[in-house]
Protein backbone atom coordinates (compact mmCIF):
# COMPACT_ATOMS: atom_id res chain seq x y z
CA UNK A 1 0.00 0.00 0.00
CA UNK A 2 1.07 3.57 -0.63
CA UNK A 3 2.23 5.39 2.48
CA UNK A 4 0.45 8.75 2.64
CA UNK A 5 1.80 10.06 5.91
CA UNK A 6 3.97 9.06 8.83
CA UNK A 7 3.81 10.93 12.10
CA UNK A 8 5.21 10.43 15.57
CA UNK A 9 2.69 7.77 16.54
CA UNK A 10 0.93 6.59 13.37
CA UNK A 11 1.34 5.71 9.70
CA UNK A 12 -1.46 6.28 7.19
CA UNK A 13 -1.75 4.06 4.09
CA UNK A 14 -3.95 4.42 1.03
CA UNK A 15 -6.23 1.46 0.28
CA UNK A 16 -7.67 0.31 -3.03
CA UNK A 17 -10.73 2.41 -2.21
CA UNK A 18 -9.73 6.04 -2.84
CA UNK A 19 -11.94 7.20 0.06
CA UNK A 20 -10.52 4.78 2.65
CA UNK A 21 -7.20 4.66 4.48
CA UNK A 22 -5.59 2.29 6.94
CA UNK A 23 -4.10 3.83 10.08
CA UNK A 24 -1.26 1.88 11.70
CA UNK A 25 -0.44 2.65 15.34
CA UNK A 26 3.25 2.62 16.27
CA UNK A 27 4.91 1.97 19.64
CA UNK A 28 6.85 5.25 19.68
CA UNK A 29 6.24 7.54 22.62
CA UNK A 30 7.10 11.23 22.27
CA UNK A 31 6.69 14.32 24.43
CA UNK A 32 7.62 18.00 24.42
CA UNK A 33 7.35 18.29 20.64
CA UNK A 34 9.31 15.05 20.16
CA UNK A 35 12.27 16.24 22.26
CA UNK A 36 11.72 13.20 24.48
CA UNK A 37 11.35 9.83 22.72
CA UNK A 38 11.17 6.14 23.55
CA UNK A 39 9.67 2.86 22.37
CA UNK A 40 6.96 1.42 24.61
CA UNK A 41 6.24 -2.12 23.48
CA UNK A 42 2.55 -2.68 22.80
CA UNK A 43 1.53 0.98 23.10
CA UNK A 44 0.30 1.10 19.51
CA UNK A 45 -1.93 -1.92 20.04
CA UNK A 46 -3.46 -0.39 23.16
CA UNK A 47 -4.04 3.01 21.52
CA UNK A 48 -5.67 1.41 18.48
CA UNK A 49 -8.05 -0.64 20.62
CA UNK A 50 -8.90 2.26 22.94
CA UNK A 51 -9.43 4.67 20.03
CA UNK A 52 -11.65 2.12 18.28
CA UNK A 53 -13.87 1.85 21.36
CA UNK A 54 -14.18 5.63 21.70
CA UNK A 55 -14.84 6.21 18.00
CA UNK A 56 -17.49 3.49 18.00
CA UNK A 57 -19.13 5.15 21.01
CA UNK A 58 -19.16 8.53 19.26
CA UNK A 59 -20.50 7.12 15.99
CA UNK A 60 -23.32 5.44 17.89
CA UNK A 61 -24.11 8.73 19.63
CA UNK A 62 -24.42 10.56 16.31
CA UNK A 63 -21.02 12.28 16.27
CA UNK A 64 -19.46 11.84 12.85
CA UNK A 65 -15.91 10.43 12.90
CA UNK A 66 -13.46 9.08 10.33
CA UNK A 67 -13.59 5.62 11.95
CA UNK A 68 -15.03 2.68 10.01
CA UNK A 69 -13.76 -0.37 11.90
CA UNK A 70 -10.78 -1.94 13.64
CA UNK A 71 -9.16 -4.40 11.28
CA UNK A 72 -6.22 -5.71 13.34
CA UNK A 73 -4.51 -5.18 16.68
CA UNK A 74 -2.59 -2.21 15.28
CA UNK A 75 -4.78 -1.02 12.41
CA UNK A 76 -8.08 0.70 11.84
CA UNK A 77 -9.91 1.41 8.61
CA UNK A 78 -10.99 5.03 8.29
CA UNK A 79 -12.42 7.49 5.82
CA UNK A 80 -9.81 9.60 4.07
CA UNK A 81 -10.00 13.17 5.28
CA UNK A 82 -8.32 16.49 4.70
CA UNK A 83 -7.10 17.40 8.18
CA UNK A 84 -7.95 20.89 9.43
CA UNK A 85 -4.63 22.25 10.81
CA UNK A 86 -6.04 23.06 14.24
CA UNK A 87 -5.63 21.01 17.40
CA UNK A 88 -8.65 21.52 19.63
CA UNK A 89 -8.03 21.06 23.35
CA UNK A 90 -10.98 20.68 25.72
CA UNK A 91 -10.20 21.21 29.41
CA UNK A 92 -12.38 20.14 32.33
CA UNK A 93 -9.75 20.51 35.06
CA UNK A 94 -6.61 22.66 35.12
CA UNK A 95 -3.32 20.84 34.76
CA UNK A 96 -0.29 20.86 32.49
CA UNK A 97 0.49 23.81 30.24
CA UNK A 98 -2.44 26.02 31.27
CA UNK A 99 -1.24 25.98 34.88
CA UNK A 100 2.23 27.07 33.77
CA UNK A 101 0.98 29.67 31.30
CA UNK A 102 -1.70 31.35 33.37
CA UNK A 103 -0.97 30.40 36.96
CA UNK A 104 -4.38 28.79 37.39
CA UNK A 105 -4.25 26.48 40.42
CA UNK A 106 -3.91 22.75 39.66
CA UNK A 107 -7.25 20.89 39.52
CA UNK A 108 -9.34 24.06 39.12
CA UNK A 109 -12.61 22.97 37.53
CA UNK A 110 -13.69 24.71 34.34
CA UNK A 111 -17.45 25.10 34.19
CA UNK A 112 -18.28 25.39 31.38
CA UNK A 113 -15.45 23.37 29.89
CA UNK A 114 -12.69 25.43 28.28
CA UNK A 115 -11.79 25.12 24.59
CA UNK A 116 -8.38 26.16 23.25
CA UNK A 117 -7.03 26.17 19.69
CA UNK A 118 -3.46 25.28 18.72
CA UNK A 119 -1.93 25.70 15.27
CA UNK A 120 -0.96 22.23 14.05
CA UNK A 121 2.61 22.99 12.97
CA UNK A 122 5.52 20.97 14.35
CA UNK A 123 8.11 23.46 13.11
CA UNK A 124 6.51 26.19 15.24
CA UNK A 125 5.87 23.91 18.23
CA UNK A 126 2.07 23.83 17.78
CA UNK A 127 1.51 27.33 19.29
CA UNK A 128 -1.73 28.34 20.98
CA UNK A 129 -3.87 30.59 18.79
CA UNK A 130 -7.13 32.49 19.14
CA UNK A 131 -10.29 32.52 17.04
CA UNK A 132 -9.14 35.57 15.09
CA UNK A 133 -5.85 33.84 14.20
CA UNK A 134 -7.84 30.94 12.76
CA UNK A 135 -9.74 33.30 10.47
CA UNK A 136 -6.80 35.52 9.49
CA UNK A 137 -4.62 32.49 8.65
CA UNK A 138 -7.57 30.90 6.81
CA UNK A 139 -7.18 27.67 8.78
CA UNK A 140 -10.97 27.29 8.91
CA UNK A 141 -14.10 29.31 8.21
CA UNK A 142 -16.40 30.85 10.82
CA UNK A 143 -18.92 28.10 10.14
CA UNK A 144 -16.22 25.44 10.46
CA UNK A 145 -15.13 26.83 13.85
CA UNK A 146 -18.71 26.87 15.09
CA UNK A 147 -19.18 23.24 14.02
CA UNK A 148 -15.85 22.16 15.52
CA UNK A 149 -16.63 23.76 18.89
CA UNK A 150 -20.09 22.21 19.02
CA UNK A 151 -18.69 18.79 18.14
CA UNK A 152 -15.84 19.09 20.65
CA UNK A 153 -18.22 19.91 23.50
CA UNK A 154 -20.51 17.04 22.53
CA UNK A 155 -17.54 14.63 22.42
CA UNK A 156 -16.53 15.91 25.85
CA UNK A 157 -19.95 15.22 27.36
CA UNK A 158 -20.22 11.76 25.83
CA UNK A 159 -16.75 10.69 26.93
CA UNK A 160 -17.04 12.21 30.43
CA UNK A 161 -20.33 10.44 31.09
CA UNK A 162 -18.95 7.16 29.73
CA UNK A 163 -15.61 7.26 31.53
CA UNK A 164 -16.87 8.21 34.99
CA UNK A 165 -18.94 5.01 34.95
CA UNK A 166 -15.58 3.24 34.75
CA UNK A 167 -14.02 5.31 37.55
CA UNK A 168 -11.98 7.46 35.14
CA UNK A 169 -12.00 11.28 35.18
CA UNK A 170 -11.59 12.95 31.79
CA UNK A 171 -9.32 15.85 32.73
CA UNK A 172 -8.63 17.22 29.25
CA UNK A 173 -8.05 15.97 25.72
CA UNK A 174 -6.96 16.96 22.22
CA UNK A 175 -9.10 16.47 19.14
CA UNK A 176 -8.30 16.79 15.48
CA UNK A 177 -10.90 17.26 12.76
CA UNK A 178 -10.93 16.54 9.06
CA UNK A 179 -13.19 17.08 6.09
CA UNK A 180 -14.58 14.36 3.84
CA UNK A 181 -14.83 14.89 0.09
CA UNK A 182 -18.35 16.30 0.50
CA UNK A 183 -17.17 18.86 3.07
CA UNK A 184 -18.55 17.05 6.11
CA UNK A 185 -16.45 17.70 9.22
CA UNK A 186 -15.56 14.59 11.20
CA UNK A 187 -13.51 13.79 14.29
CA UNK A 188 -10.23 12.26 13.07
CA UNK A 189 -6.80 11.12 14.27
CA UNK A 190 -7.10 9.17 17.57
CA UNK A 191 -8.66 9.39 21.02
CA UNK A 192 -6.38 7.58 23.44
CA UNK A 193 -4.24 8.04 26.57
CA UNK A 194 -1.72 9.67 24.21
CA UNK A 195 -4.17 12.50 23.46
CA UNK A 196 -6.23 12.58 26.68
CA UNK A 197 -5.53 13.03 30.37
CA UNK A 198 -7.21 10.33 32.43
CA UNK A 199 -7.15 10.28 36.24
CA UNK A 200 -8.35 7.38 38.37
CA UNK A 201 -11.53 8.66 40.03
CA UNK A 202 -10.71 6.97 43.33
CA UNK A 203 -6.94 7.39 43.68
CA UNK A 204 -6.15 10.33 41.39
CA UNK A 205 -3.46 8.21 39.70
CA UNK A 206 -2.52 9.39 36.21
CA UNK A 207 -3.47 6.88 33.51
CA UNK A 208 -2.15 8.65 30.40
CA UNK A 209 0.96 9.95 28.62
CA UNK A 210 1.82 12.15 31.61
CA UNK A 211 3.38 9.01 33.00
CA UNK A 212 5.94 9.33 30.19
CA UNK A 213 6.18 13.13 30.32
CA UNK A 214 6.76 13.16 34.09
CA UNK A 215 8.88 9.98 34.31
CA UNK A 216 6.28 8.16 36.42
CA UNK A 217 6.83 4.81 34.67
CA UNK A 218 4.43 1.93 33.99
CA UNK A 219 2.88 3.64 30.96
CA UNK A 220 1.79 0.44 29.21
CA UNK A 221 0.39 -0.92 32.48
CA UNK A 222 -1.93 2.06 32.90
CA UNK A 223 -2.94 2.12 29.23
CA UNK A 224 -3.88 -1.54 29.65
CA UNK A 225 -5.89 -0.62 32.74
CA UNK A 226 -7.82 2.01 30.76
CA UNK A 227 -8.57 -0.54 28.04
CA UNK A 228 -9.73 -3.19 30.49
CA UNK A 229 -12.08 -0.78 32.23
CA UNK A 230 -13.76 0.59 29.11
CA UNK A 231 -14.13 -2.87 27.58
CA UNK A 232 -16.40 -3.95 30.44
Amino acid sequence: MEKLYEGKAKIVYQTENPNHVIIYFKDEATAFNAQKKDIIEGKGILNNKISSIFFTLLNQAGVKTHFIKQISDREMLAYKTKIIPIEVVVRNLATGSIVKRLGIPEKTEFNPSLIEFYYKNDALGDPIICYEHVLVMKLATEEDVKTIKEMALKVNQILRDFLIKHDIILVDFKLEFGKLDDGTIVVADEISPDTCRFWDAKTGERMDKDRFRLNLGDLAKYYQEVLERIEK
